[in-house]
C-alpha cells in the first residue's frame, strides 16, 4: 500500500474557520523515518534512519500526477526540505521533478513543508494535490483534516499494487461504544472512494450526494458535528435520501 490518499473539503451545512477548501494529500507509505530502522549506538544516543528510494519516490510522484489528471485536478505541490536533508528529501524532489515533465498539461510547484503549514492556515485555497513523503504526510493531511472538521469528515484510500484499502482513520471511541453516538461520515466516504476505484461512479455519487445533502440540511447531525441527532438517525437520514 504505497499511496495513502486523504481528500479533504469543506461541507455545506457545518460551519469552520476555512470556506471552500478543497485539498488531497497524498503520501508515500512505506519508508522514509517510518521505515522503523532504529538503534542504540551507545548509551542514551539512538539513530533513526530515514530511507528514501528511487523507486518508492517514483512510483508515488507518479500515482500524484494521475491522481491529478484522472480528477481534472489544476496543480501537483510537492511537499520537502530538501534545503536541509538534501539528500534524502533531494531524491524524493528530483523524481517529481522528472514526473512532472511527463504531465506538462498539470501545474507543477515546489514548497517547503513549513511553508505549505503556514500557507494552509492562511489560505488553504492555494494548494490542490500534495504529494510528500512519509512522516509530512501524515502530519499535514491531519491538520488538513482540521480545516474541515476534522477526522470524523475525512475519507482515507491506500493504494496498493494489487489491490487497495479504504478505512476512516480516527481510530476507535471505546467511550461512546453501543451508545449510538458515533458519526460515520469518515467510514461512508471511504467506502465512497472504493465505489470510485472500483469504477462504480453512478453508486459512489448517489451515496456521497445524499451524505452531502443531508449534513447541508443540519437537521440530522451528530454531537461531533454541533447537533444531538444519534448515529442511526443521521445514517437513516442518509438512507432515505438514496431511495
Amino acid at each position: 500500500m504505497y499511496a495513502n490518499v486523504r481528500p479533504c473539503r469543506s461541507l455545506e451545512g457545518y460551519k469552520t474557520l476555512y470556506d471552500n477548501v478543497d485539498v488531497v494529500t497524498i503520501r508515500e507509505n512505506t519508508e522514509g523515518e517510518y521505515s522503523g530502522i532504529e538503534h542504540e549506538i551507545v548509551d542514551g544516543v539512538v539513530q533513526s534512519i530515514k530511507l528514501i528510494t528511487e523507486e518508492a519516490s517514483n512510483r508515488v510522484a507518479e500515482y500524484a500526477f494521475k491522481y491529478a489528471k484522472d480528477n481534472n485536478r489544476k496543480k501537483v505541490t510537492v511537499v520537502h526540505k530538501a534545503n536541509i536533508m538534501r539528500m534524502s528529501d533531494g531524491l524524493f524532489l528530483r523524481c517529481c521533478r522528472d514526473m512532472a515533465q511527463k504531465y506538462p498539461e498539470i501545474k507543477f510547484e515546489e514548497r517547503y513543508l513549513d511553508t505549505v503549514c503556514l500557507n494552509m492556515v492562511q489560505d488553504p485555497r492555494k494548494y490542490d494535490v500534495l504529494v510528500m513523503p512519509n512522516l509530512y504526510g501524515d502530519i499535514l493531511s491531519d491538520m488538513c483534516a482540521g480545516l474541515v472538521g476534522g477526522l470524523g469528515l475525512t475519507p482515507s484510500g491506500n493504494m496498493g499494487l494489487n489491490g487497495a484499502l479504504f478505512e476512516s482513520v480516527h481510530g476507535t471511541a471505546p467511550d461512546i461504544a453501543g451508545k449510538d453516538l458515533a458519526n460515520p461520515t469518515a467510514l461512508l466516504l471511504s467506502a465512497v472512494m472504493m465505489l470510485r476505484h472500483m469504477e462504480l461512479n453512478q453508486h459512489a455519487d448517489k451515496i456521497q450526494n445524499a451524505c452531502f445533502e443531508t449534513i447541508k440540511e443540519a437537521k440530522w447531525l451528530t454531537g461531533d458535528l454541533g447537533g444531538k441527532a444519534k448515529c442511526s438517525e443521521y445514517t437513516n437520514a442518509i438512507c432515505d435520501r438514496i431511495k
